[in-house]
């Protein structure tokens, strides 16, 4: 056979192949079109189709993991936030008073329009552009005050005499803290009361958090009599994969950092494998991490190159057990988009961390003696002291402490090593 007939008789070959593989591939999409139009055409009482659609996603999505998902606008402005770091709006961080069904504000954030408005931590926001905050949801009340820079948002704050309208703005949030705020919004990164003992803590990994963190490294290296370091991880939701692993070479000269397999490598057992690169901050400074069960994902491969390497001691409890990577996949209406798992990583010792049924090994653990979990009421007292600490004060006040919620009987008490008792264990840990 002439050659130019073989050739064409191999392009027809995979031409046909795609074809079929095509309308294979279409007809669950015409039947889900069928199935929907039947609906919406002959149902006893008229259906929204985006409800059917967003119901059948749940569907869907209920046989995969429990971390891939389908998010909506609303959802992915969430996420996008998270991660970028950033926002247009009005720069609040709030809670909701369940009791009293109220907006509560824990803080403004630094240079924001809120801030600048003289809206401080404990205020309460009584309404937003004229409709009544009492009993809106978190979410709801979030996406009331959030928008495009440029337009304004009136609230009402305390009485009905206080209303103040705000432009909004880009807003961008902190992801490495300190252990308290100065006067002027900037973060104290040593620890209160404990002499050359630094402290960084972690929120979670975003787009801005490698900036923030080199920063606070730079601020920290410079002081002298730096005696140890504590990385508090906890509460840490994890972030981006790439982030996390930088911040780990941040404080490794070598070593594996974490290895990711993907659906290919898992049946062919190749590993993706990260690995540090020479140059470490606080080279032969004792470290400390902490962490807890809200630990997760990028939170934990910090953790657990951190442990595995032997550059830190764990202290706190086990991690929450996430070990795989989303993918996020935006769809073609430009709204929504897939959040899909597409990998799974290793710690560096070859240990899985994600928690799965029947495993006994998952998540990072602390060393045996340095595993501590306070009770339910020391966290809640542990949080209050530090959102007091954490809160950022108005333009023109001057510097007030917050003190933590105490048992009857204890006196009051603001030093961190007698509030904190997972932090106190790290303070030992290095005075050893």
């Amino acid at each position: 056979m002439p050659k130019r007939n073989l050739l064409l008789l191999c392009l027809l070959t995979v031409v046909c192949v795609l074809a079929w593989t095509a309308r294979d591939r279409g007809v669950h999409g015409r039947h889900f079109g069928e199935v929907l139009a039947a609906i919406e055409r002959s149902y006893l009482e008229p259906v929204d189709p985006e409800t059917l659609f967003d119901a059948a996603m749940e569907g869907v999505f209920a046989k995969l993991d429990e971390h891939s998902a389908f998010l909506d606008s609303t959802a992915r402005q969430g996420l996008d936030a998270a991660l970028d770091q950033e926002f247009g709006g009005v720069g609040l961080e709030l809670s909701v008073d369940e009791r009293a069904g109220t907006l509560v504000v824990q803080s403004p954030i630094l240079n924001s329009p809120a801030w600048r408005a003289g809206i401080v931590t404990g205020d309460r926001i009584l309404s937003i552009d004229g409709v009544s905050a009492r009993g809106l949801k978190f979410t709801e009340a979030v996406a009331a005050l959030r928008g495009r820079p440029g337009t304004p948002v009136t609230v009402t704050v305390n009485d009905l005499d206080r209303v103040v309208t705000l432009d909004r703005e880009v807003v961008r949030t902190e992801s490495v803290l300190g252990d308290r705020r100065r006067p002027d919004g900037s973060w104290e990164w040593f620890v209160e009361g404990e002499p050359g003992i630094a402290f960084i803590r972690i929120t979670g990994f975003g787009d801005h958090t490698l900036e923030e963190l080199d920063r606070t490294i730079g601020e920290i290296s410079g002081t002298p009599g730096l005696n140890g370091v504590v990385l508090d991880l906890r509460g840490n939701p994890g972030g981006l994969l790439a982030v996390a692993v930088e911040a780990c070479d941040r404080f490794l000269d070598e070593g594996v950092i974490v290895s990711t397999r993907d659906r290919v490598a898992r049946q062919s057992a190749l590993l993706d494998v990260r690995r540090a690169t020479a140059g470490a901050a606080f080279p032969g400074v004792p470290l400390v991490v902490l962490i807890d069960g809200l630990t997760a994902s990028a939170g934990e491969i910090v953790a657990a190159c951190l442990q595995d390497n032997r550059r830190a001691v764990v202290v706190g409890s086990r991690s929450f057990g996430k070990g795989t990577v989303q993918s996020i996949l935006p769809l073609s209406d430009g709204r929504s988009l897939l959040k899909l798992t597409t990998s799974e990583y290793l710690r560096p010792s070859s240990v899985n961390i994600q928690r799965r049924e029947g495993d006994a090994e998952w998540g990072v653990s602390p060393e045996a003696k340095h595993e501590i979990n306070p009770p339910a009421k020391t966290l809640e007292a542990v949080k209050a002291w530090r959102a007091g600490r954490d809160a950022v004060l108005p333009p023109d006040a001057t510097a007030r402490s917050a003190e933590p919620a105490l048992d009857e009987g204890q006196s009051a008490a603001t030093l961190p090593r007698q509030v904190d008792p997972v932090l106190a264990r790290a303070l030992e840990v290095l005075a050893q």
